[in-house]
């Protein structure tokens, strides 16, 4: 399918804020499945009703915890934040502006130890049973800088340098919290940019996915095959939105 119309409908439907079509259904799925990934409680259905009318009736006795609110309809934000910088080359000053408007008005905003805005400043680590060690603080920016000079470097983009630079992105894991969900924007961006098809990764494949960033090392093809799956479900829904011609006046 042709990537070039993907982005251009992305970024005209945004602008004329167009429903029920390509921008609105990717931002529904892409809020609602990042951030269930990361624990978030908003069911699909609410994420749409506040994108829709930034409102939502909750199911009675239900604890909705304010800062999925918040991120939800940051993240809404974060994607129009990467629509509008789509084909510039990606940057530590680009990725750190992600990460402050995914967390903006956050309980972790106000909590030093997450140093929203700038780079972690306390350990972290990626699951709490088969533990994943990552970057410490101090290395941080050496070693964002040094994947962010390699990766810029290379030509011709594939989808397998994209999802290395993921997997390199997460163990560095440079921001307090919020890593996942920047590292997925950022590779929707660079499929766009590199006319390569974007995707959406799903929380009903989040053990995929998971097991493809624990087990890259030694079987890269498992985290390539989930991408290349989720790519194929972005696509599906693609042509059958897309399937028209508009004559330009």
């Amino acid at each position: 399918m042709d990537i070039s119309k993907i982005k251009n409908e992305l970024l005209k439907q945004k602008e004329s804020k167009f429903k029920g079509n390509i921008y609105h259904y990717s931002q529904v799925n892409f809020s609602y499945n990042s951030n269930k990934i990361e624990g978030s409680r908003l069911s699909s259905d609410q994420t749409e009703a506040i994108f829709d009318t930034e409102s939502f009736i909750p199911k009675s006795d239900d604890l909705i915890q304010l800062d999925d609110l918040i991120e939800t309809k940051n993240h809404f934000k974060l994607f129009d934040y990467m629509l509008d910088h789509v084909d510039e080359k990606l940057s530590k000053e680009m990725m750190i502006e992600m990460n402050k408007i995914l967390k903006r008005n956050t309980s972790d905003e106000e909590n030093p130890r997450y140093n929203v805005g700038g780079f972690k400043v306390i350990p972290n680590m990626i699951g709490l049973v088969n533990v994943i060690n990552t970057t410490e603080p101090k290395d941080v920016e050496k070693e964002i800088d040094n994947l962010l000079e390699e990766y810029n470097h290379k030509t011709n983009i594939t989808i397998e340098d994209i999802i290395d630079f993921h997997f390199r992105f997460e163990r560095i894991h440079p921001f307090g919290d919020g890593n996942g969900r920047v590292g997925r924007i950022v590779m929707f961006k660079e499929c766009l940019k590199n006319n390569i098809m974007p995707f959406i990764v799903l929380d009903v494949d989040k053990p995929y996915y998971m097991n493809g960033l624990k087990k890259y090392e030694k079987d890269k093809m498992f985290l390539i095959d989930t991408i290349k799956h989720e790519q194929d479900l972005y696509e599906e829904i693609c042509r059958k939105l897309l399937n028209f011609e508009l004559e330009e006046h």
